[in-house]
């Protein structure tokens, strides 16, 4: 944070202090502070509204967007329970404000809390806010009124047809469900708006995803009839025709259409590089992108890229040895065995989400550690202590790059959830480009004699994924323990082999990466 951002803080704390000090606060100072909350919470600096707004807030408890600041930065710094208490005194000041009723509401999503009702109160005060539905039905879904959720969504569609974040959510919540044609109010809007460019590239992704490549190829022919030719649809074909092992017509199309490729069509090109052995091609379009925002997604492929070339900087990435580490959390069977009960309570979904690596199991998808079960306030702290751990073992700071190149202070987690895998069930290799460093928990796992020979069940850590053809081995395999904890980088490809019997249940995190 810069001086000037620091120097702001300062006055405005001594202000605060002088005007208390004589007997009263006046307005201008109190918009000035929560103009500066605003701004902090916006650069990610919500420890700093914090400390000017929390000690504020109880001489003016009239005041609702002072609570509102408090209660958005506690949530930013993922003490739920505080911002839930701020929310409901910013609700007390304004019980008529929409934002904060949807904040309220959000705040006991997140923590695991029924949430249903606090979103139709923040519906019936915003009625034509999408969002706050879009909110709303995940809130009753997660409730298993699903009928209900579907509901909500579809009058939203019908009245926005082109709401792709609504057509995403409800495709998402029926194919949980099991429903085989989730994708059924993508098609009936597209067939509506036949040239609408955004609504058909979200279905074609929802279907790409799903691996139903033939449909998301005639979601493309589709577009292209009333589009005609344009280089945005020869990326995306070049992508379909490398994924569906057409490489001839994929390298046509990815040179045809180099001028039109975005960072997603670069990585596409990326792969279909890989696949086809032009690594040399490979290292020449992603070595350049890593000097750009957002270049999370790059640096795994160059991890690959670079130990296929035999260049060194693949241990530079990934270390020598490689950054992973397998921690014993300390928790008693009867710990686990608790934790573990909890745990199959939430697992309520019958298919994995499409963007999860999960096969033959399911996934949970909210974030787990803000929830407040003691088991999970329990796994949290251990966790912590034990990512101190972790950080305080890395080589020292390294600029530039992706694990050790950044701050090591505040630790947030940029998701956490439970997977529970069944019979031959596994995780394809992949990454996560949202974390500064990853895991698994291992809470439950079947006796040896059902997983089968090692290393059935193992997670696999190195290992790329097996769409691109690539005969690179793990840099290690790790056997699923109970009460253990697996770390490495968020850029290091992992998945898991099958196994032949039983219940696999974990929990992994992100750790989000530090900038402060």
């Amino acid at each position: 944070m810069t001086q000037g951002f620091e120097a702001r803080y300062t006055q405005l704390v001594a202000a605060l202090q002088a005007e208390h000090g004589r007997g009263g606060i006046t307005p201008v100072t109190i918009t000035h502070a929560v103009n500066y909350a605003i701004d902090a919470n916006e650069a990610g600096r919500s420890d700093l509204t914090i400390a000017l707004l929390e000690p504020l807030a109880p001489l003016v408890p009239g005041n609702a967007i002072v609570w509102q600041m408090v209660a958005l930065a506690f949530r930013q710094e993922q003490q739920m329970d505080r911002a839930a208490a701020a929310f409901d005194q910013a609700t007390k000041a304004a019980p008529s404000d929409p934002r904060i009723a949807n904040g309220r509401a959000l705040t006991a999503l997140e923590m695991g809390a029924p949430a249903a009702k606090l979103f139709g109160r923040a519906r019936s005060l915003a009625p034509e806010d999408l969002q706050v539905r879009l909110n709303l039905a995940v809130a009753l879904d997660a409730e298993g009124d699903r009928a209900a959720a579907s509901d909500v969504l579809e009058e939203a569609i019908g009245q926005q047809p082109g709401w792709i974040a609504g057509h995403d959510a409800l495709s998402a919540m029926r194919r949980a469900a099991g429903d085989p044609d989730y994708d059924a109010s993508y098609r009936k809007a597209a067939e509506a708006a036949p040239a609408d460019m955004a609504l058909h590239l979200a279905w074609y992704r929802n279907m790409a995803r799903a691996l139903r490549w033939e449909e998301a190829k005639a979601i493309i022919a589709g577009l292209r009839s009333h589009l005609g030719d344009r280089l945005e649809l020869d990326a995306v074909e070049a992508h379909i025709a490398s994924e569906t092992g057409d490489h001839d017509r994929a390298q046509q199309l990815y040179e045809q259409a180099a001028a039109a490729v975005g960072p997603a069509g670069a990585l596409s090109h990326i792969r279909h590089c890989l696949r086809t052995g032009r690594y040399e091609q490979a290292k020449t379009i992603a070595e350049p992108l890593i000097q750009l925002p957002g270049s999370e997604a790059v640096w795994p492929y160059l991890s690959v890229i670079w130990r296929l070339l035999g260049d060194n900087r693949a241990q530079w990435l990934d270390g020598a040895p490689p950054f992973i580490a397998q921690i014993n959390l300390g928790f008693s069977d009867q710990e686990l065995a608790t934790l573990a009960a909890l745990l199959r309570q939430l697992h309520t979904a019958q298919q994995p989400f499409l963007e999860q690596s999960v096969r033959g199991g399911t996934q949970t998808d909210k974030p787990l550690f803000h929830r407040q079960e003691p088991e999970i306030r329990a796994v949290r702290s251990r966790v912590v202590e034990a990512l101190r751990m972790y950080i305080d073992a890395l080589p020292p700071h390294v600029p530039g790059h992706p694990l050790l190149g950044t701050p090591r202070t505040n630790l947030r987690f940029a998701g956490s959830w439970s997977v529970k895998l069944k019979a031959d069930g596994f995780h394809v290799a992949h990454t996560h480009t949202e974390g500064w460093i990853s895991s698994a928990i291992y809470v439950d796992r079947p006796p040896q004699e059902e997983l089968g020979p090692p290393p059935a069940g193992w997670l696999q850590l190195g290992k790329p994924s097996a769409e691109l053809g690539l005969d690179l081995p793990a840099y290690r395999e790790i056997a699923p323990v109970a009460g253990t904890l697996a770390l490495f980088p968020s850029t290091m490809w992992h998945g898991t082999t099958p196994f032949a019997k039983g219940e696999r249940l974990t929990i992994a995190f992100d750790v989000a990466r530090p900038w402060r």
